[in-house]
C-alpha cells in the first residue's frame, strides 16, 4: 500500500462576507505517493479551494492538515512556506510567465527560494525543459511561444526541483484541443514516471485522464467509487 503524502482530516474552510459563506463543508481526503487525482465541480463548488488548501496556499478555518505526517494547520507559517516550497510545483491556467525573460530564465525564477546555486538552477532548468521536449526554446521570449508551449515552460518551471506533488490548476483551460491532448500526455508520463498529480479541472476530458476522481460541489467533497473510476476511464 502506498505510503500517505497529503491528509485531510475534517478540514473546512468558511469566509465571512457579512454572512459566513462556507466554501468547504467537514472534508477528509488522502492523496498517496503516486496518485493521479482528478477534481471536478462546477464553478463556485470549491474545487479551488480545495486545491489552495492542499498546496498550503490558504489555511482552512477547522480541521487538520498532514504532510507526510507533518500537520500544518497550526505550524509556523515559515514551515508551510517552506513545505510549499520545497514539496509542491504549481502549473495555472494563465502560465503565469514573465515577458522579457527567455523560457529557461522563466524555469529558474521557480527555483529561487529553495536556496539553489546559480549555475545548479541553470542546469535543472535546461533539463526540465528538455523533459517536456522544449530545450530547443530554452532561450526564447514566451510572447513568440505558442499557448501549448507556454504551458509546457510552467510545467518546467513546476517540476525542476523534483516537488513531491504537482497541482494543476486548469491546465489546458487557456488550449486547443490539439495542445489540451499533449498537455495531458506530458502530464500522463510524469505520473507514469512516479510523480503525485492533482488536476483540477471543469473539463471531463482532462478529468478522464486521472486514476481518481473527486467531485466537488456545494462545498461536500466526494469520491467516486472505484467501479464508477473505472467506467469513467474508458
Amino acid at each position: 500500500m502506498s505510503a500517505a503524502l497529503l491528509t485531510l482530516t475534517g478540514i473546512a474552510k468558511s469566509y465571512h462576507d457579512g454572512a459566513p459563506v462556507h466554501a468547504l463543508l467537514p472534508t477528509d481526503l488522502r492523496v498517496d505517493e503516486g496518485d493521479y487525482v482528478s477534481v471536478t465541480g462546477p464553478s463556485g463548488a470549491g474545487k479551488s479551494t480545495l486545491l489552495n488548501v492542499l498546496g498550503l496556499l490558504d489555511l482552512p478555518t477547522e480541521g487538520s492538515y498532514e504532510v507526510a505526517g507533518v500537520e500544518t494547520v497550526r505550524a509556523a507559517e515559515s514551515l508551510r512556506v517552506a513545505i510549499r516550497g520545497q514539496w509542491f510545483g504549481f502549473v495555472f491556467q494563465s502560465f503565469a510567465l514573465l515577458a522579457g525573460r527567455t523560457a529557461v530564465e522563466n524555469v529558474e525564477l521557480g527555483m529561487l527560494y529553495r536556496a539553489i546555486p546559480a549555475r545548479r538552477r541553470r542546469a535543472l532548468a535546461m533539463a526540465a525543459l528538455d523533459r517536456v521536449r522544449l530545450a530547443h526554446r530554452a532561450h526564447a521570449d514566451p510572447r513568440t511561444l505558442s499557448g501549448g508551449e507556454r504551458q509546457r515552460v510552467a510545467i518546467a518551471r513546476a517540476i525542476a526541483a523534483s516537488p513531491r506533488v504537482l497541482f494543476c490548476d486548469e491546465p489546458t483551460g487557456n488550449l486547443d484541443s490539439g495542445n489540451t491532448d499533449n498537455i495531458l500526455d506530458l502530464i500522463g508520463d510524469l505520473h507514469a514516471d512516479g510523480q503525485t498529480v492533482v488536476v483540477v479541472t471543469h473539463d471531463s476530458k482532462v478529468a478522464r485522464r486521472g486514476v481518481r476522481h473527486v467531485h466537488v460541489a456545494d462545498g461536500i467533497v466526494r469520491e467516486a467509487p472505484a467501479a464508477q473510476r473505472h467506467q469513467r476511464g474508458r
